[in-house]
């Protein structure tokens, strides 16, 4: 069975309080415009961080990483894109692409991991219920 590929977007300004004295972003503003985008992706897709609470579950970032390839200044208008990475595993994996220019360059690429703990901060190690039943829902298994 084909799986989907489930994708989000978001554009964004640079803000000036983004950048720093180069007018480049600065690294620690690269982990904010993706949880922006993970935010997008789940009111897109029904995955919100308080709808993963109301199941009785936190859903904590344990692994980040992001590759420049091009720097983003100040008044720039880039395009975030978000993408699910499908696992068996108790995880929520994402992979991004930051897209800026008329040329639509690539200028960061990234990917995060979640995992999932209740609500005694427990990490849970076999996928929740919820989260197997909105993977059938967007035919992911």
């Amino acid at each position: 069975m084909e799986t989907n590929v489930l994708k989000a977007s978001k554009v964004f300004d640079v803000r000036f309080s983004e950048v720093d004295s180069m007018n480049v972003v600065w690294h620690g503003a690269y982990p904010l415009y993706f949880e922006d985008a993970r935010e997008e992706f789940g009111r897109k897709y029904k995955l919100e961080y308080l709808r993963i609470a109301e199941f009785g579950y936190y859903a904590p970032l344990v692994d980040l990483e992001f590759h420049y390839r091009r720097p983003l200044t100040y008044k720039m208008r880039p395009r975030i894109d978000i993408t699910f990475h499908p696992t068996e595993a108790a995880k929520i994996v994402f992979d991004y692409e930051i897209h800026e220019g008329a040329d639509d360059e690539i200028a960061a690429t990234g990917r995060s991991v979640q995992v999932f703990m209740d609500k005694d901060y427990r990490l849970v190690w076999t996928t929740p219920q919820f989260f197997l039943e909105w993977k059938r829902m967007w035919h992911l298994i």
